[in-house]
Parts: C-alpha cells; sequence; structure tokens
C-alpha cells in the first residue's frame, strides 16, 4: 500500500505522526464504452469552448459562477487555503460509539505510525479500546475539511471520513403517514423467520455474484463469440424468468419463508 497523507493526530498536547492509507479497493470488473455500431472506442475530450482546443489536465483550473460573476480558483489558490496546509487529525471529543449513525459512514483509512517509537500511538489505541469511545477528529484531505470518526480494527487504528449533517437528506414518504396494521401473530412469524436466518457474519462467506457472473460472461464471449448460450454460461435457472410476483397472504409467504428456512439448514 501506498500512503496518500502524513499528519499526526492531536489530542490535549499528545501527538501522534501517522501515515494514511486507503483501507479499501475496488473490486469491479473494469468496462469501458464503445459504439455499438462497430465497437469502436468511445473518448472523452477536455474541449475549451473559446477556442476548440482540447486541454492538457494540467492546464484546467476551476471556476464558480453565481450567474453575475465567474470567479476563477488556481491550484496556487487553493494551496493558498489554511486548512488545506494543515497536517493535523485534531481531535474534537470522545463519544459513545454507537452514537454514530451508520448512515454517516463515508470512506475508510488505516492509520500507520510514522515514528520510530510508536509509544503514543499504542497509547491512543488503547486507550480508545479502554474507555470504548470513538473519537471524532476533524482534519483536511484533497481539498476538503472532513469530519471523521477514529476507531480500533484489529489492532490498528482506522480512520472513517462521516457525512456532515447537512449532507444527510430527511426521508418524507407519504406512504408511510398512515402506518398499516400488523398482527400479533404476523408479527411472531415474522420473528421465527428472523430467527431461522441467525449468524454470526463473516464477510468472507459473501460474494459479489454480479462481478463473478460478468467475469463468467467475458470469458465465455472470449471463446464462444458475441452470441453466447445463456443456459448453458449460467444453468437453466438463470436463462429463463425469475418466479417474482406480488404477495397476495403475507402470513402464507412467512409461512413458506419459516419452512423453507429450515429446510435449508438441515440441507
Amino acid at each position: 500500500m501506498r500512503a496518500i497523507w502524513k499528519g499526526a493526530v492531536s489530542f490535549g498536547l499528545v501527538n501522534v505522526p501517522v501515515k494514511l492509507y486507503s483501507a479499501t479497493e475496488d473490486h469491479d470488473v473494469p468496462l469501458h464504452q464503445v459504439h455499438d455500431a462497430d465497437g469502436g472506442r468511445i473518448r472523452y475530450r477536455r474541449v475549451c469552448e473559446l477556442d476548440g482546443e482540447v486541454v492538457p489536465y494540467e492546464h484546467i483550473d476551476r471556476a464558480y459562477d453565481d450567474g453575475e460573476h465567474t470567479v476563477v480558483i488556481t491550484r496556487d489558490d487553493l494551496a493558498a487555503l489554511p486548512a488545506e496546509k494543515d497536517r493535523e487529525i485534531g481531535v474534537v471529543e470522545f463519544v459513545p460509539s454507537d452514537q454514530i449513525d451508520p448512515i454517516m459512514l463515508d470512506k475508510t483509512y488505516y492509520l500507520e505510525p510514522d515514528s520510530t517509537s510508536t509509544k503514543a500511538y499504542v497509547l491512543l489505541r488503547r486507550t480508545l479500546e479502554e474507555t470504548e469511545r470513538t473519537a471524532i477528529v476533524k482534519f483536511a484531505l484533497r481539498q476538503r475539511t472532513r469530519l471523521a470518526a477514529l476507531r480500533v480494527r484489529d489492532e490498528v487504528l482506522v480512520l472513517q471520513t462521516l457525512l456532515w449533517a447537512d449532507e444527510i437528506r430527511e426521508p418524507s414518504f407519504g406512504s408511510l403517514d398512515e402506518p398499516a396494521a400488523v398482527t400479533e401473530q404476523e408479527l411472531a412469524m415474522s420473528a421465527q423467520l428472523v430467527t431461522s436466518f441467525e449468524s454470526d457474519f463473516a464477510p468472507g462467506d459473501h460474494t459479489d455474484e454480479y462481478q463473478v457472473q460478468l467475469r463468467a460472461l467475458i470469458d465465455a464471449k472470449i471463446e464462444q463469440g458475441d452470441v453466447i448460450d445463456a443456459e448453458a454460461t449460467f444453468g437453466e435457472a438463470a436463462a429463463g424468468e425469475g418466479e417474482g410476483g406480488k404477495v397476495i397472504d403475507l402470513m402464507e409467504a412467512l409461512r413458506r419463508s419459516v419452512d423453507a428456512a429450515k429446510e435449508r439448514r438441515t440441507g
């Protein structure tokens, strides 16, 4: 892994020098756009509207337009902002971990000690573990001030950027203004269905089926050409339509689901 940022976690007068690494990566099959008529690659060009010339990325600045004025913001302007020069991850507060709503979680990073001595790093890690708290921090990364949660995962400090409060939309659905009546029998059967699916979460047990099927499709087209036999490639069920449909009898659907779950477990 390659560090994308260096700085220090600061709480009180304690500074913990760290390196920041992206903790996740995209596993999607890389695809590009082509012309359906001849398979020609589709390219996007950055063209100046005034002279019609293609502009290299290094000569592109940004601008803000409010309808009356256009203000050009250069790279030097952005680099001169005080927040952009700040290399500190400042602890704002320590909060109970369960107070952080998962909807606010954004991107995840690992923090590695950036010092010959790891004592301050280990001290912060153990403090978070033993107090069962999560540190709320602020720092600047890629021309944005970030709010983040600092916690521990497998002996490593993890930084998870958070969405700002005004970036979370409030749900407003008229269809929920008058809640449907749910019977005690339906609720009990639904709880039984939940029990039949109970398990400990193991991320490695789950597969991105779409990407697996996409890779199988690519392999099949390489071997067979553009026209493939869907049934032979994905199986008989995939070649036809699903059994979907509108459930009329909720209680019967719950009962059948519980029976199917029991069969799945015993089978």
